[in-house]
């Protein structure tokens, strides 16, 4: 599935729709090179999911935990800045139970993450942004099956 993103408005409603289909568990790869709109777009999914006050790039703190409704925990990581996909073994991710993972710069942290649902990948086109969402898992597939039922997408994301 691939689109074009006009502005940070569509890339918002991307987010706001992967948040309100997403499955009960769910891994996200957020991939894209600097300034393609990988935070803008976990934001924007976090913010779909209920997430009040800041939310905050994790470029420095690595991870940032957002407690849902639900009880359980969506994570948003940024891996930009490790080294080694070990470094992960010390953020305390081991045990916790977390309904979404949002993860970017993934290929920093191959052996040491959870495999995705879903691989969505940003890159900049002109003044806006291209998108590719790639489901990985059967989980992943039928949550792109059920982006086509999403209002907003069909009249702020047409198909390209």
């Amino acid at each position: 599935m691939e689109w074009f993103l006009p502005d940070a408005e569509a890339t918002e409603a991307l987010g706001r729709a992967l948040a309100s289909t997403r499955p009960a568990q769910g891994v996200v790869y957020l991939r894209g090179d600097l300034g393609a709109g990988k935070s803008t777009l976990a934001r924007a999914v976090l913010r779909g999911l209920g997430a009040t006050g800041a939310i905050r790039s994790p470029t420095y703190t690595l991870v940032e935990r957002y407690p849902l409704e639900s009880g359980n925990e969506a994570l948003h990581l940024d891996l930009y800045r490790i080294a080694d996909a070990g470094e992960l073994e010390f953020l305390g991710l081991d045990g916790a139970d977390i309904a979404l993972w949002l993860i970017e710069w993934p290929e920093r942290g191959i052996g040491a993450l959870p495999a995705p649902d879903l691989r969505v990948d940003l890159a900049i086109a002109g003044h806006g942004r291209r998108v590719s969402l790639n489901a990985e898992t059967a989980a992943g597939g039928r949550w792109l099956e059920s982006l086509a039922f999403v209002p907003e997408l069909r009249s702020i994301l047409p198909a390209s």
